[in-house]
């Protein structure tokens, strides 16, 4: 019985100690009561040191102030000062704080400044025992290089962690992101935004839904419904990659280049742009469409490659490149376009068709017209070859060292060959009834066309001319040498580009996931909704003001997993 007394004794002097340790100190110099105006209060004023309270880690210096001793709550006036160890000062013309809570408000002219930032508004809260700041009527923060304004913000101190609400404005000497909510980490400086979103540079701008931006650095990383628009060039991917200082993007699936000036588009499934060099790279099932007059040319290569200026563009494409428009296609191995000379060369055992016509050689130019940029005119240097099947099983063909031709209206017109010239041709009357098959040697040929078929050929030069009957030629001579039909590489439509092909594997994005939040409403204590924070008879503060509006609340946010 008496260890039972003596226990409640030592527990009764421990828990008065203990209450007296955590009760707000004070020091005025001037100190009155006014029972009718104030009753319950002590009314402190400064006369040469301003009045001073101290509790549980924070000073606070005000010029005069109302304290409820009892209650543990003060008022403060004029020339507010509250600090918290080294690292936190919110100065104001009003506050208030209550001691049991640690709950403070501060109002008029609030500046909250950290180690790493400077907060600016019209009215603050301040839960201290969670260590967050919370505003809904406006707000600016500053650090070294940036200035970021919201109509709602709150600031998670222990992590160094802003988030921004409705008209978010980043304002940095180089770019402005609105957003319509924003998390930054003024330590790294650290920017998440959620929502529509851009940002917006002298040279760029950029728009997504979900983004990471550095913004120390100059870089980002983007996700939904990204785009990096430049002056004539606008990105878009499932995920993009942005380094302002290095004037470089890069794409990563489902990806979009459109020039808007040259009219082309350029997709795949992997881009790489630099802004500077005026370049783009693009690969994994690469495909360019360059409007050209009423049609457009599709140009297909594992890897595409434009650089250069407009209207001074180099385009190449690498690895079994394929082309398709209305009236013509072809392979090569490679492919080099030159806008500003009009030529595009095929390279590396390249075949054109044109109507039934098929084309090869060791090289083939394709020729614009300097002035109309239409397709004008074909050189094929070395071993050109000229094959059209015929209706019988044959095969007309022409052949010689180079060939040229010529166009009009994206059509065959006129092909001239020229030293060591072959033909071998059958021929029909007018009722296409064989004649016989006629073999022809001669210095050069010139062949006319009318609705892409053969309508005249002619032989320069004392030509050697043979008409065999079908049955006097051997079918072994009825090929010239060099004879190769590639018929089976014909494009029918643009789908071909990728005939063969295996669809590729794509790269697994890493997403940017949406925020939590385990303290849905600033106003509530804990996690208990039913509960709002203590308010003094005699504060400022209201029932109304500390109710949560949903305004207040994140747009964008991870759900809790229902129970």
């Amino acid at each position: 019985m008496k260890n039972s007394s003596l226990f409640l004794i030592l527990f009764a002097c421990i828990t008065i100690g203990y209450a007296q340790e955590n009760k707000i100190d004070y020091t005025s110099d001037r100190t009155i009561t006014d029972e009718d105006k104030y009753p319950g209060a002590l009314l402190f004023s400064k006369v040469d040191n301003q009045v001073f309270f101290t509790h549980e880690g924070i000073n606070v210096w005000c010029d005069q102030a109302i304290f409820y001793e009892k209650d543990q709550f003060f008022k403060a006036l004029g020339n507010v000062k509250m600090k918290q160890g080294d690292s936190i000062t919110l100065t104001s013309k009003y506050a208030e704080y209550d001691g049991e809570t640690q709950f403070a408000f501060a109002s008029n002219q609030v500046n909250l400044k950290t180690k790493t930032s400077r907060l600016t508004t019209d009215t603050l809260f301040f839960k201290r025992d969670v260590q967050q700041v919370f505003y809904r009527s406006g707000g600016t923060v500053r650090d070294s290089a940036t200035t970021i304004t919201s109509k709602v913000g709150r600031y998670f101190l222990e992590q160094e962690k802003l988030s921004f609400l409705h008209d978010v404005l980043v304002n940095h000497p180089e770019y402005t992101i609105n957003s319509s909510q924003l998390n930054y980490f003024t330590q790294s400086k650290h920017a998440y935004l959620y929502g529509p979103s851009t940002i917006t540079g002298k040279e760029t701008q950029i728009y997504c839904e979900r983004g990471f931006y550095d913004t120390q650095s100059d870089e980002g990383y983007f996700v939904k419904n990204s785009t990096v628009n430049y002056k004539n060039r606008k990105l878009e991917g499932d995920s993009i990659y942005f380094n302002r200082s290095k004037n470089f993007a890069s794409a990563t699936n489902n990806i979009r280049v459109t020039d808007t000036i040259n009219h082309s588009i350029l997709t795949g499934h992997y881009a790489e742009v630099y802004r500077e060099k005026d370049s783009v790279f693009i690969t994994k099932r690469a495909l360019g469409a360059i409007k050209q007059e009423n049609d457009t040319l599709f140009v297909h290569s594992d890897t595409l490659m434009i650089t250069g200026p407009t209207k001074q563009r180099l385009i190449r494409g690498f690895r079994d490149t394929r082309f398709y428009k209305k009236d013509m296609n072809g392979k090569c191995d490679s492919i080099v376009v030159n806008e500003q000379l009009g030529i595009s060369k095929l390279l590396g055992k390249p075949v054109v068709f044109s109507g039934e016509n098929q084309l090869t050689g060791d090289t083939i130019h394709l020729l614009n017209h300097p002035k109309t940029n239409k397709l004008d005119s074909l050189k094929v240097f070395y071993n050109a070859f000229m094959i059209q099947k015929d209706s019988l099983g044959g095969f007309n063909q022409v052949k010689g060292k180079e060939m040229f031709g010529l166009f009009e209206k994206d059509e065959l017109k006129e092909i001239n060959f020229i030293k060591n010239t072959e033909t071998i041709f059958y021929s029909r009357d007018d009722k296409q009834q064989l004649i016989g098959i006629n073999t022809v040697i001669s210095s050069s040929i010139k062949i006319e066309f009318e609705d892409q078929e053969i309508a005249k050929i002619y032989y320069y030069k004392n030509p050697k001319q043979i008409l065999y009957r079908e049955e006097d030629l051997p079918k072994n001579a009825r090929k010239l040498k060099g004879f190769n039909w590639r018929g089976n590489e014909r494009l029918e439509s643009k789908n071909d580009l990728f005939r063969g092909k295996p669809t590729p594997t794509l790269t697994k994005i890493e997403g940017i996931p949406l925020p939590s939040n385990e303290e849905p409403n600033f106003f509530n204590k804990g996690k208990d909704t039913d509960k709002q924070e203590k308010i003094h008879e005699s504060s400022r503060l209201n029932k109304e003001l500390l109710t949560p509006r949903e305004e207040d609340q994140m747009i964008y946010e991870t759900k809790p997993e229902e129970n």
